[in-house]
């Protein structure tokens, strides 16, 4: 018995397996994070002091050690990249910071970041001391409360004033712990000034007052001046003397109330991570992940010169150092070591219990995450430390005051760190361990339902196509009992021997029996199909002569070079540097083009060149007749005859070279787009010529630049618009310069600075209204076709005329530098539609494949990659004059992925316009090319 599903059904329970499968793998490639108790049970008392080995002598620390500063300020600058503070512009434009750094009583750290590196996922590292995964990212943009323990919420609990003025990231994470607020918006790039200036407002007012404890203060204008103009930008300079003037009051203010208090008070500067040579983050260079790491207080002893080399410690270290400064239990969930120079003024004893208690936490989280913790080297470093340690305190007690003391406090010391050290790395690990065996069951379930699919596809493209699955024979039921039986021994198997958690491992029986039992049937399916096909293939053919078929060049190169680039998704190293394969594949495609052109130009046989002179006879009325109306003759079908006949007529006249010579100028423009914008992660630091073009020595050389782009732009796109869209395109182009001016980026002849730089709100809009009228023309031309007329030719203006208007919205939204990557993207649409697709006669597969592969390479000749740090966010706020988060959302991806998506709507013109010129000949009453081929060569042998 076998079971008919229509097409549809297929297709959805296809649709429902492959979306299991996904879901499987992500959930094993992004493991969670090690996490402790919640933090409702995150109170409880620390960890006494090592008992001493011997009866009777015992330690009197138990509880938490008192604070050691009055008052803590947190400083974090978004985007403070470690050059920014510690090199030549920190010399320049951060004097009182430096002097503060090589001569006052400071310490300075570099700290290291994890990547993720944006604001969010960062925010947590440090107030957690955890390292959050890159599942973060996507929560970036609506953070929801942080509800693991972390060092706000401990301070609060402790009675502790704390208030807040900035990124109102913070507000959302911390919800009810501020005493007092005022939130920033972050997502509103285009603004430097106002979101800085509403946090300093504050400052005068609350450094006077005594009632807070901790402040914090989180700056973003830096960050938004990376994200516009980059790091090397003219306005970074000013904002970095905004900001020493900033730390320079508060740390006058913190010094000026230090005698009337007990305690010192604490001023730390950080950022939350650092920016790329772009002006983005988010990914793991060294300029995002490095940043500096300053500790101010007069506490410290005064350094006496400047700095040699700095240490580079943890960012997930400060979580920890601040809880011991504000006498707060750690975070449970910390994976942090205490910065030991912070608390190194203290007695040897009370160095001694804050690495215990940071070692103890650091122990208690490991057992709580890894089954088999009692076996790992941090584990053990730490127990003979805490050892080491009790009989120090035995001496200690004692009241042994010798040489012998305090050396053995300086082993035990070391003891620490390095247990620290060691904990912290097995911890860390676990956050970039996969979960294998989930990932391997999600990958089995997507590769069966596309292996089915791929199988099912002839009959799938059947309107009325049914998809046979066998129910009862026997073969089957034993295959797939025994195969269920088999998964169900290897899960148990893993499950069983894993030392690690494993998600699948973790859910119920029953679901699992489920998965497998899913698993099984598809596997049937698949060796059904494959039956039936090996069955039809026995079976004699009615027409031989129509199976036979011959594959060129061209097609051996899309199929090697598809398949190729799958493949190499397996190696991380061909995913960093994707741009590379697919660079490759263009340009060789190229070459095989050339080939192709060469052999229909050149190696045609005599009676072939006399054939296609004599249909280009025939064929001249129609041709004139299709000019009328602005589309070319209908193309041919695939076969030989007819591609012979389209060559022959391109044999005379200059179409024919320029013909030849397209694959060679598509070559040259691929050459150069990949030196306007570097790429990937090896070579990425390199310069190149969108870093020359925007430096502001330069801008005269942009401007010009821009100005022919987009007036190349208007003569490629207006060819198939009607006249008011043409006007309309004209009027949008000259807006997109005016915008670009007023912000900036390039001048107009007649200006001779950019003194009235504003955000463009106007100019944006004014081109914007432009967009949506084109697209507006051409939706209507759409449903035009569809509901009230037939004709096919509208269908495809109609097309043309949303491809036009999306052209422009993408102008808009490109940096001027990457205005020439638009330009050569529609001069190789126009040579490849009309000297090498036409006159080649490619099928429809083909053509979409080689879309596919040149919308792939201008998503990279862009300058993006496959790490978030290339993502231009500033083009989600073009035309806003706040953060309204679904245009901001729909406008950066937009622009991220313009490529690709400008060379899909192409696709669908081209295939468009190919129908209508069928339509054309067919209403016409003339026969199609390959009739009249037949036709013809049926005269020349009667001949």
């Amino acid at each position: 018995m076998r079971l008919r599903l229509r097409s549809g059904a297929l297709a959805a329970g296809c649709l429902l397996a492959e979306a299991l499968g996904v879901a499987l793998f992500l959930r094993g490639f992004f493991p969670l994070p090690v996490r402790s108790l919640p933090r409702g049970e995150a109170r409880a008392q620390p960890p006494a002091e090592p008992a001493p080995p011997g009866p009777g002598i015992a330690s009197n620390w138990t509880k938490i050690p008192p604070p050691l500063f009055r008052k803590v300020v947190i400083v974090l600058i978004d985007a403070l990249r470690d050059d920014f503070v510690f090199g030549s512009k920190g010399k320049q434009f951060m004097p009182y910071t430096t002097q503060v750094i090589e001569k006052g009583t400071s310490y300075s750290f570099i700290a290291e970041a994890k990547p993720p590196t944006v604001t969010m996922p960062r925010i947590k590292a440090l107030m957690t001391g955890s390292i959050p995964g890159f599942i973060d990212v996507v929560v970036n943009l609506n953070s929801p409360a942080l509800m693991s323990d972390n060092l706000i919420w401990q301070a609060k609990a402790a009675g502790k004033r704390i208030i807040f003025y900035g990124d109102d990231t913070w507000v959302k994470l911390f919800p009810k712990h501020f005493v007092e607020y005022d939130g920033t918006t972050s997502f509103f790039v285009s603004d430097f000034t106002e979101v800085d200036d509403n946090v300093t407002r504050h400052l005068d007012r609350v450094l006077k007052r005594e009632d807070w404890d901790l402040l914090i203060l989180h700056y973003l204008g830096l960050d938004h001046i990376g994200h516009m103009t980059g790091p090397n930008s003219p306005l970074v300079g000013p904002k970095l003397r905004e900001m020493d003037n900033v730390l320079k009051k508060i740390h006058i203010s913190l010094l000026s109330k230090e005698g009337e208090a007990s305690l010192p008070s604490l001023l730390v500067v950080c950022g939350d991570h650092g920016m790329s040579e772009t002006g983005s983050h988010g990914g793991s260079s060294e300029d995002e992940v490095h940043t500096p790491l300053l500790f101010i207080s007069s506490a410290f002893e005064k350094r006496s010169g400047p700095l040699t080399q700095l240490e580079l410690v943890q960012q997930t270290d400060l979580a920890s150092t601040l809880a011991v400064g504000l006498g707060l239990p750690i975070s449970r969930n910390n994976v942090g070591n205490i910065i030991l120079p912070v608390v190194g003024s203290k007695t040897m004893r009370e160095q001694l219990r804050f690495l215990h208690m940071n070692g103890f936490q650091l122990s208690t989280l490991l057992q709580e995450n890894t089954p088999a913790y009692e076996k790992d080297l941090g584990y053990e470093q730490f127990k003979i430390a805490e050892k080491s340690h009790g009989n120090w305190i035995k001496l200690y007690l004692e009241g042994n005051n010798s040489e012998i003391l305090l050396n053995l406090g300086k082993k035990v010391l070391k003891q620490y760190l390095e247990a620290l050290r060691t904990l912290s790395s097995s911890l860390s690990k676990q956050v970039a361990q996969y979960d294998m065996y989930s990932m391997m069951v999600g990958t089995v379930i997507v590769m069966e339902v596309l292996l089915l699919l791929f199988l099912s596809v002839p009959k799938a493209l059947s309107s009325r196509a049914e998809f046979e699955v066998p129910l009862s024979p026997p073969l089957f039921s034993l295959l797939f009992y025994l195969m269920c039986l088999m998964l169900c021994a290897v899960h148990v198997i893993v499950c069983t021997s894993a030392e690690s958690l494993c998600y699948f491992c973790s859910m119920s029986w029953l679901t699992a029996v489920g998965v497998m039992m899913l698993i099984s049937a598809l596997m049937c399916g698949i060796l059904s199909a494959v039956g039936k096909i090996l069955e039809n293939s026995r079976l004699p053919l009615k027409n031989p002569g129509a199976s036979s078929s011959s594959w060129s060049e061209v097609d051996v190169l899309i199929l090697a070079g598809t398949i190729g680039h799958v493949l190499s998704l397996g190696a991380s190293s061909f995913i960093e540097e994707e741009h590379q394969t697919w660079y490759f594949l263009i340009n060789t495609l190229c070459l095989a083009l050339c080939q192709e052109l060469c052999r229909n130009h050149f190696l045609l046989k005599e009676c072939d060149l006399q054939l296609g002179t004599t249909m280009k006879q025939n064929f001249d009325s129609i041709g004139e007749a299709s000019e009328c109306k602005n589309i070319d003759v209908q193309a041919a079908s695939n076969s030989k005859l007819g591609k012979a006949a389209s060559s022959a007529e391109f044999v005379k006249g200059s179409d024919k070279w320029i013909s030849l010579a397209s694959p060679w100028i598509i070559l040259i423009c691929c050459r150069l787009l990949r030196s306007l914008n570097q790429t990937g992660v090896q070579w990425a630091h390199r310069p190149d010529f969108g870093h020359w073009l925007t430096s502001s020595e330069h801008k005269s050389e942009l401007s010009v630049l821009a100005a022919i782009s987009l007036v190349m732009i208007f003569v490629l796109v207006q060819r198939r618009c009607s006249l008011v869209s043409k006007i309309a395109m004209a009027l949008g182009l000259l807006g997109v310069y005016s915008y670009r001016a007023a912000i900036g980026n390039v001048i107009f002849p007649w200006q001779h600075d950019s003194k009235d730089i504003s955000k463009g709100i106007t100019e944006a809009r004014f081109v914007y209204v432009f967009v949506l009228g084109i697209v507006f023309t051409g939706t209507k031309d759409l449903l035009k076709s569809q509901v009230i007329s037939a004709d096919s030719s509208v269908k495809s203006t109609g097309l043309w005329e949303v491809y036009s208007g999306l052209v422009l919205l993408s102008a808009l939204l490109f940096r001027p530098h990457n205005l020439p990557v638009l330009v050569f993207c529609l001069l190789i649409q126009t040579m490849m539609t009309k000297y090498i697709w036409r006159p080649l006669k490619f099928d429809a597969a083909q053509i979409t494949i080689m879309h596919y592969w040149f919308g792939q390479a201008f998503f990279y000749f862009q300058g993006n990659s496959n790490g978030i740090a290339t993502v231009d966010v500033s083009a989600g706020f073009v035309g806003l004059e706040s953060y309204v988060e679904i245009p901001a959302i729909f406008l950066t991806a937009f622009a991220t992925y313009a490529g690709p998506l400008l060379w899909a709507i192409h696709l669908l013109c081209y295939l468009s316009s190919e129908v209508s010129r069928q339509t054309l000949w067919k209403g016409a009453g003339r026969p199609t090319r390959d009739e009249a081929v037949l036709k013809l060569l049926n005269g020349v042998f009667k001949n």
